[in-house]
């Protein structure tokens, strides 16, 4: 019945038998999860059961799991051994001239008669006078009124039996001892250094809670995986719950994330929670006593903690609770109980380790694709998603394959990455999301105070913004206070704006890609497009439309150039904040900059003056090096 439940079970009655137990059964017991025990009236006068039982008291202190089965005996005789399975042990005793062994086996005995198992009791004894048992034949004395009484008795006794067996079953397949381990990950490369430090943690904090935080695809769920694994088997409990955040979003969900936990923990099937509020009650009442290790994985709100934990205090002293989030904020409200790591990406070596066993299942590339596996490192910048999904998506195919392959990394994100990375960004309010997509397209590496100042002109609340993608694990502080972002999620930030007119860039808010803003600076196809929506638009005035959209426009290029400029060719960009021009030389002269720019950045500015009609009040930053452009003849009092 075990096998059924598919749990791998052996008997020791097929190996071959002798005076003593066999190098194979002692291995087997050795790498066995548990052990049960069958004590009968008969048990003590075999040598090989006795051997058995010594090996598996021995075992049991390596932390194996001992249940003991009494059957038709009672667990006192085999603790004190007296009765009939004492008079058994002590004619057995008398035979062997080996007083350790012996010494050995009783002790085996106490221990294990003092284990909480399983005992069946049942005893049925039928009158000879009615009737006798031979050759599996019943001779049948009296009435059948009587013979039926009897194989009623039989037939019960064998209903209980089965029952009895059957209990047994569903206790080992619903205890902690059944339990499979999660999947970590098909090469952990990097996982035990991070888990073992974790772990120090832990074991050296009286918390009762450890949050695991970083951006997504930096291998948070990997870890507490690992760490679940390591130390499950040390608690009274545990359970591992994934994907909170989609697995939260309505009452009825919440409540089946109380129930699987209610049941993980107590496997009672019987536990029906009801509702949220009750849910949570029933969580303090029956595991506050119990010393219980908890993962709650993807965790992006206050209130999935509060649903399933109450208060971080509720559970016995040594419980543990393990929490992964994008929100590092997360960990801090939970006040001092909590403690806090943050996941750092691989180093080069783990990276190209890691890339290398997907891209070539070798811990190292081919030496012909070294340079282009560096190009997918640069590329990754440590994030485990992104090395495991490039490596999978690159195994096997040809060198030019390969190349292409790099050179579409490099330009356009990876859709598998970027819904991943797209999840911390949803989770972002309006102005939060400008906030973002203005680093990712025009302040990555500029420092914090710099871009607040900015950003708080165009009443985005920075201060409060900058540190929820702080928290968020979106942007961190460098070196010197400046706004840092990973390369890939600078990437997805700027394939957002992409997105919202792939085709059509002057109907973008953003514009950074030289290419794009001299397609839609010098070719007027600005002044085409709200031509052409004119009629939408209940004023006549086609500037509005643009208005509305362009936000901000940086034009680099990567090697000196001149570009041909209509005067005006800003006039009906309206609503622009932010002009940021570098290695780009004008030709023509500049007649008009929007009212609206808070940011002015142009190196090399060629005209010794800005256009008259320019008020820059709303400036924030002016910033014009090898410009002949002076002050005076700027700001007129």
């Amino acid at each position: 019945m075990l096998r059924l439940r598919g749990i791998h079970t052996f008997i020791d009655d097929k190996l071959p038998k002798g005076e003593e137990i066999s190098i194979e059964l002692l291995k087997t017991i050795e790498n066995s999860m548990m052990s049960i025990i069958v004590f009968s009236e008969n048990y003590s006068s075999s040598t090989w059961c006795l051997d058995e039982l010594a090996k598996i008291v021995e075992c049991k202190k390596n932390d194996q799991l001992v249940r003991p089965i009494f059957y038709k005996v009672d667990p006192s005789e085999i603790r004190n051994q007296n009765g009939k399975f004492g008079e058994a042990l002590a004619k057995l005793e008398g035979k062997l001239k080996d007083s350790k062994k012996v010494e050995r086996w009783r002790k085996a005995l106490h221990e294990t008669a003092n284990i909480s198992g399983w005992h069946y009791k049942h005893r049925y004894v039928f009158n000879d006078n009615y009737c006798t048992f031979y050759n599996f034949q019943w001779s049948v004395m009296i009435t059948n009124f009587i013979v039926k009484q009897q194989l009623a008795l039989i037939y019960q006794c064998y209903c209980n039996e089965f029952k009895f067996i059957q209990g047994i079953v569903e206790d080992i397949s619903n205890s902690k001892f059944n339990h499979t381990p999660l999947f970590v990950a098909r090469y952990p490369v990097g996982i035990n250094y991070r888990v073992k430090t974790i772990l120090l943690d832990i074991e050296s904090n009286d918390g009762h809670i450890i949050g695991i935080h970083g951006p997504g695809g930096i291998g948070k769920t990997t870890i507490a995986k690992a760490i679940f694994n390591r130390i499950c088997d040390h608690f009274d409990g545990f359970c591992y719950l994934e994907n909170l955040r989609e697995r939260s979003r309505t009452n009825a969900s919440v409540i089946k994330l109380q129930e699987a936990l209610l049941f993980e923990i107590l496997r009672d099937t019987n536990l029906k929670v009801g509702n949220k509020s009750r849910g949570i009650n029933m969580i303090k009442e029956r595991l506050s006593f119990m010393r219980i290790l908890l993962v709650l994985d993807d965790v992006d709100k206050w209130i999935q903690i509060e649903n399933l934990l109450g208060r971080c205090d509720w559970f016995a002293s040594g419980s543990k609770i393990i929490i992964t989030t994008r929100d590092k904020h997360l960990a801090a409200t939970l006040g001092n109980c909590c403690s806090a790591y943050s996941v750092k990406e691989l180093d080069q070596d783990e990276a190209l380790e890691l890339f290398s066993m997907h891209a070539f299942q070798s811990n190292k590339p081919k030496d012909d694709y070294l340079e282009l596996a560096d190009r997918v490192i640069q590329y990754a910048k440590g994030l485990p998603l992104a090395l495991v999904i490039s490596g999978a998506d690159l195994y096997g195919r040809t060198k030019p394959e390969w190349r292409s392959a790099v050179e579409k990394y490099e330009r356009i994100p990876n859709e598998e990455i970027k819904k991943i990375l797209e999840i911390s960004y949803e989770g972002l309010d309006k102005t939060e999301k400008d906030i973002f997509l203005d680093i990712a397209c025009f302040f990555e590496g500029f420092p914090k105070e710099y871009v607040i100042d900015i950003l708080d002109a165009c009443n985005l609340y920075p201060i409060y913004g900058i540190r929820r993608l702080i928290d968020k694990c979106l942007i961190t502080v460098g070196r010197c206070d400046k706004l840092l972002m990973h390369d890939l999620l600078q990437q997805m930030g700027r394939d957002i704006v992409q997105r919202e007119s792939p085709d059509l860039p002057e109907e973008r808010s953003r514009l950074w890609c030289y290419e794009d803003v001299h397609k839609v600076l010098t070719q007027n196809t600005v002044c085409f497009i709200l031509v052409h929506f004119l009629p939408f638009f209940s004023n006549g005035k086609c500037s509005d439309y643009f208005s509305f959209k362009l936000r901000g426009i940086m034009i680099c290029s990567p090697e000196p150039s001149k570009m041909k400029l209509e005067p005006k060719c800003l006039e009906k960009m309206k609503n622009l904040k932010f002009l940021i021009v570098s290695n780009v030389d004008i030709c023509k002269g500049l007649k008009y900059l929007p009212y609206e720019l808070r940011v002015l950045d142009w190196s090399g500015f060629p005209l010794s003056s800005l256009p008259s009609n320019f008020d820059p009040q709303k400036l924030i930053a002016f910033n014009m090096p090898e410009s002949r452009v002076t002050l005076n003849k700027l700001f007129k009092v």
